[in-house]
């Protein structure tokens, strides 16, 4: 899109601001769960699992409807669709505002969990009204506002929670959600619908559910896989049914929920694999740093409180949500592939460090801060790419896939850091193995370096010519 076909310089940054501070509220009212758990745990008197269910009830929605927001925002119009999935999300955080009870709080959790999709829409909206350059720069800082809502609410959900009500830690988020919606139906110029007529896919959305419910489940029996090998075999055999079935439909449909010639083109398949890659990296991070500062300190941790880690991981937080405008500003000024290769570059010698230098807590605070610049700036200019390489039509759908493909990552990267603290744990005792560690940050560091060889598959497809790429 030419800069003559963009809106008013006035109108857009106008816009952007108003997606950016739905970013940040949305965030916050993701987070908010996390930081109070035994407080409601408590409250509510729920079990270990209870509490578990409920952490994880917003992640499992949110990788659900991802590709289906992308997708309906690219047929009916970015703004269309934000500002019904918003009216969802408000609903939610109303019903977990108000819950009496765990049922009524799981309700509330996975209608808020629909937030998630309000990411690719916005990335729809900011392609379609600015200019190339200006759009790189406006995604980078969408996304670090939105992981930087998240780090607000991990900050403020306790205080609120424990000086005004666990209900105010809801109500507060969600009225500045109400806010920001209001803010982007007025200010947001509309987007056209770009095929308004096709019909929903939907065998293709029921089987990418399964696809998506089935793999959340075996990854979460994995630290357990000795113990369950019949159920793990028989979920990895459904899985694999469900993946060829769902790749049979989306071939048929006429208009399939994920056009899976997008999906074979190298420079869509390379980020895809770069995301999984690095999220997977970064999550065994961020599963193995807080563990690491929690061991007893008569062994080679440092027995330090929930407190303190908040404390040692705030500078993490804050490198993450820096990030995103970093990555946008690097985009646009060296190239999406140049950044990629930066934050590859320096994540991977991050955990490789983290292996051999542990020792004192600097050392893990200065990682991970590393840790989470490079993967943030990475997995932007990722977004960047796919976002800038697909056409128009396909924007929303193809920036899903790369934000469902990150959270599967985090949650398989978590996975693996609890099986290798397990199977390292002496029987009779409470404190792994310190190689235990050292296996996770070299595993994380070695994964994210095979990333560079997608990194090169993607700069030979540039070198073939855009139009082979589908960049407008």
């Amino acid at each position: 899109m030419s800069t003559a076909q963009a809106p008013p310089v006035g109108v857009g940054k106008a816009a952007v601001a108003a997606l950016g501070l739905l970013a940040t509220a949305t965030g916050a009212l993701e987070s908010v769960v996390s930081p109070t758990l035994p407080l409601l745990q408590r409250e509510l008197s729920l079990s270990p699992a209870q509490g578990a269910l409920l952490s994880i009830a917003l992640l499992i929605t949110g990788a659900l409807l991802l590709p289906v927001t992308g997708n309906l925002g690219d047929r009916y119009g970015g703004k269309r669709v934000m500002i019904r999935l918003m009216a969802v999300v408000l609903a939610g955080g109303l019903v977990s505002a108000l819950a009496p009870n765990l049922p009524v709080l799981l309700l509330g959790q996975v209608l808020q969990g629909a937030m998630v999709g309000a990411l690719p829409l916005s990335f729809i909206l900011v392609r379609k009204h600015l200019p190339q350059g200006d759009s790189q720069v406006a995604i980078g800082v969408v996304s670090g506002l939105f992981v930087g809502g998240g780090m607000l609410g991990t900050l403020i959900a306790g205080p609120i929670a424990e000086g005004l009500s666990r209900h105010w830690m809801f109500a507060i988020p969600t009225i500045a959600i109400a806010v920001a919606t209001l803010l982007v139906h007025r200010l947001m110029p509309d987007d056209p619908p770009v095929r308004s007529d096709a019909r929903i896919d939907w065998p293709g959305l029921v089987l990418l559910s399964g696809i998506l419910l089935t793999l959340m489940v075996v990854l979460a029996i994995v630290p357990e896989a000795g113990a369950q090998p019949l159920e793990l075999g028989a979920l990895v055999l459904l899985l694999a049914a469900l993946v060829a079935g769902w790749i049979r439909v989306e071939r048929r449909s006429a208009a399939p929920m994920v056009d899976l010639h997008l999906l074979a083109r190298p420079a869509i398949w390379s980020s895809y694999a770069i995301t999984f890659a690095v999220c997977l990296g970064t999550s065994l991070s961020m599963y193995l740093v807080p563990q690491l500062f929690a061991v007893s300190a008569d062994g080679y941790g440092f027995a330090a409180s929930a407190t303190d880690i908040g404390f040692y991981l705030l500078p993490g937080a804050v490198a993450a949500a820096v990030s995103g405008p970093v990555a946008g500003i690097a985009a646009r000024r060296f190239g999406p592939r140049a950044a990629v290769t930066a934050g590859v570059v320096g994540m991977t010698a991050a955990l490789l460090a983290l292996a051999f230098l542990h020792g004192a807590i600097w050392h893990l605070v200065v990682g991970k801060v590393l840790v989470a610049l490079a993967s943030g700036v990475c997995v932007t200019a990722v977004v960047v790419k796919t976002a800038t390489t697909v056409d128009h039509r396909d924007t929303g759908t193809a920036t899903s896939l790369v934000l469902v493909i990150r959270v599967v990552a985090f949650a398989a990267g978590a996975q693996i850091g609890g099986a290798f603290l397990t199977a390292a744990t002496p029987s009779g005792s409470a404190v792994p193995a310190e190689s235990a560690f050292v296996a996770g940050f070299v595993i994380g560091g070695a994964v994210a370096a095979l990333s560079l060889l997608a990194v090169r598959k993607m700069d030979a497809v540039r070198k073939m010519g855009k139009g082979q790429t589908g960049a407008p």
